[in-house]
């Protein structure tokens, strides 16, 4: 075996950890799509089960679909993820009414889309990858809808 042979499996395996911790970062989804199609580029059994570790338990949908998409072209027999509807992530409107109160109560919709960017990333990363260009318009709607007391 060649030093280069060895230089590009330590390289591999480098890229591999890298493209791992992406995919399992939760307040990034598009970090975790641009790993999904890294992933689908190594064409290694740990990198196949990364990406239906990904397909099975994303949080976004799009990098569920794109994990499905990698893992048909290397020719694993997978079947279409389901889009969820409804709440992606359990109990989101009283996470955002606790939001909501904890502003002034003549606060603007942007202090709360800031605040809850701050606050909880990962439902502001969920959200905003689901509903792509209609994010702002959910999170306006839904904020102008939670009622405080």
């Amino acid at each position: 075996m060649s030093n280069n042979e060895i230089n590009t499996d330590q390289d591999v395996k480098v890229k591999f950890n890298e493209l791992k911790k992406s995919i399992n970062r939760t307040s990034n989804w598009r970090e975790r799509l641009d790993a999904v199609e890294e992933l689908g580029q190594l064409q290694s059994k740990e990198a196949i089960e990364l990406l239906k570790h990904s397909m099975a338990g994303d949080s976004v949908y799009k990098v569920q679909e794109a994990a499905y998409r990698k893992l048909k072209s290397l020719g694993e027999a997978v079947t279409m993820p389901k889009h969820k509807q409804g709440e992606l992530i359990k109990g989101t409107n009283k996470i955002l009414l606790r939001i909501k109160k904890s502003l002034p109560a003549d606060h603007s919709y942007e202090d709360f889309k800031e605040k809850v960017k701050k606050m909880r990333l990962d439902l502001y990363d969920v959200y905003e990858g689901d509903k792509g260009a209609d994010f702002d318009t959910w999170l306006e709607e839904t904020w102008s809808t939670l009622t405080t007391r």
